[in-house]
Formats: C-alpha cells, structure tokens, sequence
C-alpha cells in the first residue's frame, strides 16, 4: 500500500516537472495591495490623489506631499461639459475627462498628492462635492517620474476622479477641435474662463514634462490662440518635487 501511494506520488511530480507552462500561485489578500500586470506596487497604507485637469496647478486642499508623474492605460480628452467650474447650465464649457487607449502603455501625466490620515475623511468630502458634475472616484496605478532622491520612487496605488460616459454631462468623443474651441471661448463659470483652463493646463504640461506630447491639449490650445491671440499668460509656478 505505501508503495502505490509512493508511486502514484512520484508519478505525479513527474508529469508537474514535464509541464512547461506549470506555476504555483499563491494568492494575496486585494485588501492589502494593488496588483497591476507589472507587479505589487506599495501596500494601501497611504491615500494619494491624482490631478489631470487643474489639480496639476491648483490643489485646494492640504496635502502631505506631491509628486510628479503618470498613470497608464488612459488618454486625457475635453470630452465632459462644465456647468459649474467652467461654464453654467445655459452654456456649458469643456474640461478634461479619461478615456480608456487602446494602448496600455499610454500615457496620461499630471500630479500626485499624499493626504494624510487625519484629513483624509475631510479631503474625500471636499473633492466628492467638487467633483459632482458626473465624475466618480476610481484607483489606478501612479508611476513617479522623475526619479528623486528624496521620494518613494515605487509605483503607487492612488485615487483619481473620471467622467464617465454614462454620467448626463459627457458630451461624446465626436466633436472636432474646432468645435470643442468654439464652446469654450463663450463659457465661464465659477472658477473663471474656460479658455483660461485650456491654456493654464497646456503651460503646466509643459513646464512640468518638457519634450511629453499632448496633441489633443496642445491642438486645441492652438486653435483657442488663434482666436484669441491677446490672450494673457498666466503661467502657473510649479515645482516637480515638494
């Protein structure tokens, strides 16, 4: 009888040895870590926002520490109206949504910000009730870039705000440049002119991530210039560490 099972043992680590392909896996708790398809990032022990739109220049509230960097899988598009911010419910502006690419290695750069713990709750709220106009909270997966001496250069899992496609105040992915100009030269809202938010984001893309394209952001700048040659340049002053 021992003899069998001995066989029958033997047997079976064999045909594991022959199989090529055969992994052991061992599964971790999602409670504790983020898995993306390039390996663990930081355990969530931290709770960081990412800002694409005007966070990049203009976070209105505390925050422990920022960071230069960017997400993946994403492409950052004037595809949402702004009845708030930068526009009203007569004549909606444009500001910047995520749409999923095609490609998982594209990339969509912007601004990292720790929160503490004890703010946290109060942070969430704050930005919940900024963001209402149609986006919702989603966790994706934060590269830090530039490498820094004096920062965590290991990826991390952070928290961003999306519009999603669904949400009443996304205005398709049909529309051409020129006609995405044409609505944000006439629209302002609470926050300022729309035609503002363009170029404030275009001057920090740039300032920030000298050589990193942004066609769409960079195009429609343009066409909005042409318009409005006399606009001023209100560049922002950022820093990539601090």
């Amino acid at each position: 009888m021992i003899s069998e099972k001995l066989g029958a043992l033997v047997n079976c680590i064999f045909k594991i040895s022959i199989k090529p392909n055969y992994r052991l896996c061992c599964k971790m708790s999602s409670s504790v870590h983020t898995i993306s398809n390039e390996g663990i990032v930081q355990p969530d022990n931290e709770t960081w926002i990412f800002g694409y739109g005007s966070l990049v220049w203009k976070a209105d509230f505390p925050y422990e520490e920022k960071r230069t960097g960017y997400i993946k899988g994403y492409i950052r598009r004037f595809f949402q109206n702004s009845i708030d911010h930068r526009g009203t419910h007569e004549n909606p502006g444009r500001v910047v949504t995520l749409i999923h690419s095609e490609n998982p290695d594209a990339k969509v750069w912007g601004m990292g910000y720790k929160i503490a713990e004890s703010n946290k709750t109060d942070v969430l709220n704050h930005l919940d009730h900024r963001e209402k106009n149609g986006y919702e909270r989603h966790k994706v997966v934060f590269y830090p870039y530039p490498v820094s001496e004096t920062q965590s250069n290991e990826p991390k899992s952070i928290l961003l705000y999306l519009a999603t496609k669904e949400n009443p105040s996304f205005a398709g992915e049909n529309d051409s440049l020129e006609k995405i100009a044409n609505q944000i030269l006439g629209a302002a809202g609470e926050s300022g002119r729309n035609v503002e938010y363009v170029f404030k984001l275009a001057d920090a893309m740039r300032q920030l991530y000298p050589g990193e394209d942004d066609d769409h952001l960079f195009e429609l700048e343009r066409i909005l210039k042409t318009h409005d040659p006399n606009a001023c340049d209100s560049r922002p002053q950022l820093m990539k560490e601090g």
